[in-house]
């Protein structure tokens, strides 16, 4: 009797073909459809999912993406930062400072080289050392710091006011968000130089649009009325002049209005000694803790006083003006893995 050996051959070309054609198959389609698929599973892994656990992993494709594209548009951000911050540097050099050296008289000729001068520093200084200063890591190694939980994407223990950041993929120390115009997150040890940069910026721009106000008039009337003469009356370089005066104008009021609100805000939360996830955080405890007639209270709030000096590492008087008023890249006070509970946090510190 013979044996048809059809049946296994055909088999055999299936499964190459079927192995060939996964092969056709992008890696990255193919790893994405397995993520995609790891996702559904985990839907229905046990009885103990929750609707938190559905959504979290029903977006976690979309704040993944995020994540991925925060961090490559970071440094275009922080290119951007440079290049418009030059720019106005640059018109403020060409255009408002002959007109202050030829009409202003001596006291305010020297205000203005002082203050002005004093602004650039000051944000030169702290926008690199917010960029440059790593906000703060807890140790992956095995120690003795007390911690409150564990990371569940880093697998670490985190001490008290630390978050992970997506976007860093990392643990952060007393973490306050991600800033993409510094490519870096806001921790602990570069909170300070972030506030007094945004603080420094409002002040530049507001000094900016205030100087301005009439140069920014006078050629907004120039452009108008030399658009409608024929012939033109005004050079390309006289246009140019008004439309960089126009320019730096309306970016200053822009940004001084939008990143004043930001600071006040960040003021406020520095005053309550909270940072911007510890809000949220904050908000949620108080009206549980109400259900149950009970007051919250947030243990690192030392008196509005008290928290000013903590965060700006005021220890005496004269750090005031060297350690606000002047650059200085002192380190905040503690390490970020621990908090002294201040027993008379409500009375001033002894500076």
């Amino acid at each position: 009797m013979r044996t048809h050996t059809g049946g296994p051959l055909v088999l055999k070309c299936v499964r190459v073909c079927c192995r060939r054609g996964r092969s056709r198959v992008p890696r990255c389609v193919r790893n994405a459809w397995s993520y995609t698929h790891l996702l559904a599973r985990s839907l229905c892994y046990n009885s103990l999912a929750s609707w938190d656990t559905v959504n979290e992993s029903l977006f976690e494709p979309i704040f993944w993406t995020a994540d991925r594209l925060t961090r490559w548009f970071g440094r275009v951000f922080v290119c951007l930062v440079i290049v418009l911050t030059s720019s106005i540097i640059l018109i403020a050099y060409s255009v408002m400072l002959p007109l202050v050296l030829y009409t202003y008289p001596p006291h305010w000729i020297a205000w203005h080289l002082g203050f002005g001068h004093w602004i650039i520093v000051m944000i030169t200084f702290h926008y690199y050392k917010a960029v440059r200063t790593q906000p703060g890591q807890p140790p992956t190694m095995k120690n003795d710091f007390p911690f409150v939980s564990i990371c569940k994407k880093c697998v670490i223990p985190k001490p008290a006011r630390t978050h992970h950041c997506g976007i860093c993929n990392t643990c952060i120390l007393k973490m306050d968000h991600h800033c993409p115009w510094l490519n870096n997150c806001v921790g602990h040890f570069n909170h300070r130089y972030f506030f007094s940069f945004c603080v420094v910026v409002t002040l530049g721009c507001m000094y900016c649009s205030i100087s301005g106000r009439n140069l920014f008039i006078e050629s907004y009337n120039t452009i108008e009325s030399s658009s409608k003469a024929t012939p033109p009356t005004y050079t390309f370089k006289d246009k140019l002049l008004n439309k960089s005066i126009i320019y730096m104008w309306v970016l200053t009021s822009t940004v001084s209005v939008a990143l004043g609100g930001l600071t006040l805000w960040h003021a406020m939360l520095i005053s309550r000694g909270e940072t911007s996830i510890e809000r949220h955080i904050n908000k949620k405890e108080v009206k549980r803790l109400s259900k149950r007639g009970k007051v919250y209270k947030n243990p690192y709030n030392y008196g509005r006083l008290n928290n000013w000096k903590l965060f700006l590492g005021v220890e005496k008087r004269s750090h005031w003006v060297t350690r606000v008023l002047l650059p200085s890249s002192h380190p905040p006070y503690g390490d970020g893995m621990t908090w002294d509970f201040h027993p008379k946090r409500k009375e001033a510190l002894p500076v």
